[in-house]
């Protein structure tokens, strides 16, 4: 079952998704650290991220799909959060520099369909970064968390999945080798966990990350799509 927009947003209000979502942050900040003059899209449930590039992006945008609820972006903030089918995102044809997908791919109803139309509207020498919960980490089964609800991915399964939807993995990274567990003791030693974890056991970290591009430039056929529910939220 996809994780809900309201469990989400309790989690990251919470002390374990505050420490959680640091330490995704760094790794995100590290791979994109400056989007000066860039379009962002954040696909997914994406608001505890894009709080990275939002001040310098040209544009940002965060949208949430339809199967998991709308989502308001903080007001006052430069940024335009909507609503809409996965597999018919709002946009016109090669609209974004960069997509980080994140929440987005384990909860998709239509995953091969959700990254088509993110194919679509990603620009030719666009970037896409998509995060997505590691099935040999048991982030992928604590359902106290986001990450434990939906499909998990391997880095093996999450590079095939984005080979046959047309894109080239560039990069992979990982993040999150602090023990799902909402512990004062070990909250506070996030730090040394993910010091030891990417050093000793890579490979049971909670998320997997993968940079990709498009991996052909052929036209995307023309289709006539049925009217599809948007929601705009908040614009500033």
């Amino acid at each position: 079952m996809a994780i809900d927009v309201a469990t989400a947003a309790d989690f990251y209000a919470g002390r374990q998704g505050v420490v959680t979502a640091r330490l995704v942050r760094e790794r995100l900040s590290a791979l994109w650290p400056d989007l000066s003059g860039k379009s962002l899209l954040g696909l997914g449930y994406a608001a505890p991220y894009l709080r990275l590039w939002r001040e310098n992006a040209e544009r940002c945008v965060a949208l949430t799909p339809a199967q998991i609820g709308a989502s308001r972006w903080p007001a006052g903030k430069p940024c335009l959060s909507c609503t809409a089918e996965e597999d018919a995102l709002p946009f016109p044809d090669l609209v974004f520099d960069r997509i980080l997908l994140i929440h987005g791919l384990e909860a998709a109803e239509n995953a091969r369909g959700l990254l088509r139309e993110v194919w679509r509207v990603l620009k030719d020498d666009g970037l896409l970064l998509v995060v997505a919960p590691n099935r040999r980490s048991p982030w992928a089964y604590v359902e106290s968390t986001p990450f434990g609800h939906g499909q998990p991915y391997s880095p093996r399964q999450l590079g095939g999945l984005l080979a046959a939807s047309l894109f080239r993995v560039e990069r992979r990274e990982s993040a999150l080798y602090l023990p799902p567990l909402n512990r004062k003791l070990m909250l506070r030693t996030a730090p040394f966990w993910e010091r030891a974890g990417r050093r000793l056991a890579p490979q049971f970290a909670g998320l997997t990350i993968c940079e990709a591009v498009k991996d052909c430039y052929a036209a995307v056929p023309a289709r006539k799509l049925p009217a599809r529910r948007l929601v705009l939220s908040e614009a500033a």
